[in-house]
């Protein structure tokens, strides 16, 4: 239960950062040689996903809640973890207070977490399966021409 919290926690307080603080910490939750998927790109390494979320900072005001539900935790040793859970994603280019819409994006994510020997958990790996999609569109670029 201590890890399912700690790992919940770690969850909530990324995407805290990302909505809130553009994403300026993002690469601070990730393992230096990190993978990170998604349905249209693929970030390896700490830098590269940290290159991303400064891409999306600096293509201008976006307003984003990254709403998290049905956690589940599964411990594959005391310091390796794998995480699942859904994403549903409001986003909109512009300022608040803009017009309210359905997710544009729900998906289905696979975390894999490795503790650190401080206690932290980092991410190794996280997946997003894209399950629906519309509306507005996602904030993926590929930074191999960047």
């Amino acid at each position: 239960m201590r890890a399912r919290h700690e790992l919940e926690a770690l969850l909530a307080d990324y995407w805290h950062d990302v909505d809130t603080n553009w994403g300026r910490n993002a690469g601070d939750y990730y393992t230096d040689d990190a993978l990170f998927e998604s349905t249209y790109a693929s970030y390896k390494g700490k830098a590269k996903i940290q290159q991303f979320y400064q891409y999306r900072l600096d293509r201008g005001p976006r307003v984003a809640v990254h709403a998290v539900t049905n956690f589940r935790v599964v411990l594959d040793g005391p310091d390796r973890a794998t995480c699942n859970w859904y994403l549903l994603l409001f986003a909109a280019d512009g300022k608040p207070i803009l017009p309210t819409n359905p997710p544009i994006q729900i998906a289905h994510m696979t975390d894999r977490c490795v503790r650190q020997p401080d206690g932290r958990w980092l991410y190794e790996y996280r997946k997003f399966e894209t399950w629906f999609e519309g509306g507005v569109p996602t904030t993926n670029p590929n930074l191999d021409d960047k």
